[in-house]
């Protein structure tokens, strides 16, 4: 079992991705992710954002939300619980990352660049101002097989519900 944090920091109408392209060994690699990171020991959600969003960006966050948790269960990884957070206030400047490219994207973009499935949903549920939420996908490999939203299952696309 691991907890993460995880931020999309909003500016102008984009947010600023991180295409996971430096590691070798990365679950992510080649996916368009948000800013975060594991929890180190003592840590709350906060607190691990805080210090992800600064080490991997150089920024310092000033104003920043808690929407909602996700728990990723995989048949390859470990169960993961993310702590999903929404910024759209900071300082500092931004620096090079050894995790990936930084880029400010544009909101409408993000439904056509590499990524995990089901961050199309969590991203949905931000920019839907969702109150907090917990969200449940469950991933065979790299394929979102089932999402279930405060316990309600989610058709998926190619569902015959949808």
């Amino acid at each position: 079992m691991l907890n993460t944090t995880l931020c999309y920091i909003e500016r102008d109408g984009c947010y600023l991705m991180l295409h996971r392209i430096k590691k070798e060994q990365d679950m992510n690699h080649d996916k368009w992710v948000g800013i975060g990171g594991k929890f180190e020991d003592k840590e709350s959600p906060e607190d691990c954002v805080l210090r992800e969003v600064l080490e991997e960006t150089g920024l310092t966050l000033t104003h920043m939300e808690y929407r909602g948790i996700v728990t990723f269960v995989s048949n390859e990884y470990p169960t993961e619980y993310m702590h999903l957070f929404w910024a759209d206030g900071f300082t500092g400047q931004l620096r090079e990352c050894d995790e990936g490219v930084l880029e400010w994207l544009p909101k409408q973009q993000l439904r056509a660049i590499p990524k995990w499935e089901g961050d199309e949903i969590f991203l949905n549920l931000l920019e839907e101002r969702v109150p907090f939420f917990s969200l449940k996908l469950q991933y065979e490999g790299d394929r979102l097989r089932e999402a279930v939203l405060n316990r309600k299952p989610l058709a998926l696309r190619g569902d015959p519900a949808e």
